[in-house]
């Protein structure tokens, strides 16, 4: 397992999510559940497979479609609140650490981009 940032702050995300989705669907709400399970999910994943793109321009097309997923997921968020599943506390955590990760990720591609010029 990966010890940078981007990699601990995107597995501690898709492990809340997950666990996150087993209560929606203890509720029975799967619609929503299932959404935010792939997106919440796929940030990961995607940032992982970055890690070993053939080049920059690789590395940088991963890492958007991980900011694009991190991105999907705080709308899932944002409606989950909205139609009251989750708490305001969950929903402000949840976010917060979303937030982070797409700040990271914007910093990790301007950084990459820089440095091909």
């Amino acid at each position: 397992m990966r010890d940078d940032k981007l990699s601990i702050y995107s597995m501690d995300l898709a492990v809340e999510i997950i666990n996150l989705v087993k209560e929606l669907k203890i509720n029975k709400e799967s619609v929503i559940a299932n959404q935010i399970g792939r997106s919440g999910t796929s940030i990961g994943a995607n940032i992982r497979e970055a890690q070993y793109a053939h080049g920059k321009a690789d590395f940088i097309s991963k890492m958007q479609i991980a900011l694009k997923e991190a991105n999907e997921t705080g709308y899932w968020l944002d409606l989950l609140l909205k139609t009251k599943y989750i708490e305001e506390e969950k929903y402000h955590s949840l976010n917060s650490k979303c937030t982070s990760i797409r700040a990271m990720l914007i910093s990790s591609i301007n950084t990459t981009k820089e440095n091909m010029k």
